[in-house]
């Protein structure tokens, strides 16, 4: 058994998995409850986006099973499990480390294939495309509905995006069918509102929701980075724990 300073950092590792399981399982809760909870946004970014509440149970998964090879190992003293933990979190961080500097180069590819996809969604809903009651019951349009208002934007770009559409407030279905735009783009969110508002900016919110999402990011890109810096440190903490306990572990083998 490790005496003096490694059973303090053996105590302080297995607090740490702790936290780590926990959190692995607080992934796994917090991706089933997008999943289920906001199909509205997700079925905005269906496709190469769509799966992002499954990447992130995935995730979840991955630390949940990182966190008990590192409670397992700690308690148990177990060399084997204890490197393995250490092993499997360097590979993580060198993970999120790489998916941040790919994220920050493409970040121009990302924003484009995320604008391309987004209009494919507006242009599904339009005139041509849609009769009015599939567009009634159409999820594309709710998600659409529920970003506008909570966002305080319209289209991708701008309300211009939504020509072709016809409000579902227009009764007649083909007056002024190219110049409705949904009722969530009305700065004062009124049934109807939207009908023949098309480019009318003293109506409807100017700014497209990609900015807006943007502009989000861009207000809350310290809380973000802080998230971000104060995870990796965590981690290498947590292995340079493991590391200090396995290498203890060992000794005593060797002196057994």
């Amino acid at each position: 058994m490790v005496e003096g300073g490694m059973k303090c950092i053996k105590y302080l590792l297995f607090g740490f998995n702790l936290i780590f399981f926990l959190c692995g399982l607080g992934l796994i809760i917090a991706g089933a409850v997008v999943q289920v909870n906001f199909q509205e946004y997700v079925i905005l970014f269906a496709g190469d986006f769509g799966s992002a509440a499954i990447f992130v149970i995935i995730v979840g998964v991955i630390v949940f099973i990182i966190g008990f090879f590192g409670c397992c190992g700690a308690v148990k003293e177990n060399y084997c499990m204890t490197l393995t933990f250490s092993i499997l979190l360097t590979v993580i961080l060198i993970c999120e480390l790489g998916a941040g500097i790919a994220g920050f180069v493409l970040k121009d590819k990302l924003e484009s294939v995320i604008r391309d996809g987004l209009q494919k969604n507006i242009d599904s809903l339009k005139y041509q495309n849609i009769d009015s009651e599939t567009l009634k019951n159409s999820g594309v349009l709710k998600a659409w509905n529920l970003a506008q208002h909570d966002f305080k934007c319209c289209g991708v770009n701008n309300s211009i995006d939504w020509e072709g559409f016809t409000n579902l407030n227009n009764t007649g279905r083909k007056v002024n069918a190219t110049k409705d735009v949904p009722d969530s783009c009305c700065m004062t969110d009124t049934t109807g509102c939207g009908v023949g508002t098309l480019g009318n900016y003293t109506v409807l919110y100017e700014r497209g929701c990609v900015n807006a999402t943007k502009e989000w990011a861009t207000t809350n890109v310290v809380a973000i980075a802080g998230v971000g810096i104060g995870l990796g440190v965590i981690q290498l903490i947590g292995i340079a724990f493991a590391c200090c306990l396995a290498r203890a572990i060992k000794k005593e083998y060797e002196v057994v």
